[in-house]
């Protein structure tokens, strides 16, 4: 039952919202301005550097909890924790990590929500942490219902949730995907210029091209701040974040709205910085292969 529930809220419910902005679409076409590619190219930017901060952040909440465990000898790498011992809390301690993401991510989403921040560069940061935090963490609770090996499983087991109870939290964790990705539209349509969201169309392409399009291709920039692994744990985590939030946010782009307390100035859109996140995201990419690749030892 729950994986035909992941083909119905990830797949079938956002194409079906696509379809109808594809027909309100061809209704009310709305001429666009031309693109500016250096939105598309910082967005790319923040985004490899939100997604390797957010995954830093998971698993230092897993080592942290278990460097203060007696018994417990953890071990932080890039892309990857271990530890030593035995301890009846260390499985309890696999989940701490998923929710120090969320609880990221929703402190960026209320800080983008509600501050007054009007620079698109620290705009598009706080959006795509938001977007990494919550969407790091909620998969991982499908995938703990799936398998008890797996970081939040191990928690469910510490637990003894019962398979009912599982599921049910791995259907709130669907809907949740689908909703917060929705939840975040109008403060991503907030950094487009008026012209660009007059219609279903433009809402459409500036969704495709300030976001979507970004964050898939950044996908390739992700994977050396993971190698060397396997290739599959190389590339999936990047795909399961990156991907679902992604349709829902480009099927409902067609009826989202721009939220009037995070839209900036609109000519900011033209000039977002390029050198700010590219600087950032080189200087992690140098921690995780010099510094945390090797183990950094928390005992």
């Amino acid at each position: 039952m729950l994986w035909i529930a992941v083909f119905v809220l990830l797949v079938v419910a956002p194409l079906l919202l696509g379809l109808a902005g594809v027909r309100r679409a061809s209704r009310n076409d709305v001429p666009t301005p031309a693109w500016s590619w250096r939105l598309s190219v910082a967005s790319m930017l923040h985004y490899t550097l939100a997604f390797n901060l957010t995954f830093f952040v998971q698993e230092l909440f897993l080592v942290v909890p278990k460097a203060l465990t007696p018994g417990l000898r953890p071990t932080l790498f890039h892309n990857n924790h271990g530890w030593d011992g035995e301890h009846p809390l260390a499985r309890l301690f696999q989940g701490t990590g998923a929710a120090a993401t969320l609880v990221l991510g929703m402190a960026c989403a209320w800080l983008l929500r509600s501050s007054r921040v009007r620079r698109t560069g620290m705009r598009l940061f706080l959006l795509w942490m938001a977007y990494c935090g919550v969407l790091m963490a909620l998969p991982q609770v499908v995938i703990g219902t799936l398998s008890e090996r797996s970081d939040v499983g191990m928690a469910m087991a510490f637990f003894g949730l019962q398979p009912t109870t599982t599921t049910a939290l791995a259907l709130v964790a669907l809907a949740c995907i689908g909703a917060f990705a929705l939840w975040l539209l109008p403060s991503l349509l907030g950094l487009a210029t008026p012209a660009d969201v007059a219609g279903a169309a433009g809402r459409t392409r500036f969704v495709a091209l300030a976001a979507a399009l970004p964050a898939l291709l950044a996908i390739a920039l992700i994977v050396p701040f993971r190698v060397p692994r396997e290739a599959i744990e190389v590339v999936l985590l990047p795909v399961l974040v990156t991907v679902p939030g992604l349709a829902w946010m480009l099927a409902g782009a067609w009826r989202g709205r721009v939220a009037v307390n995070a839209a900036p100035a609109p000519q900011s859109i033209a000039a977002p910085s390029i050198a700010a996140p590219l600087i950032a995201a080189t200087a992690l990419l140098l921690v995780f292969q010099c510094v945390l690749r090797p183990g950094v030892a928390f005992y």
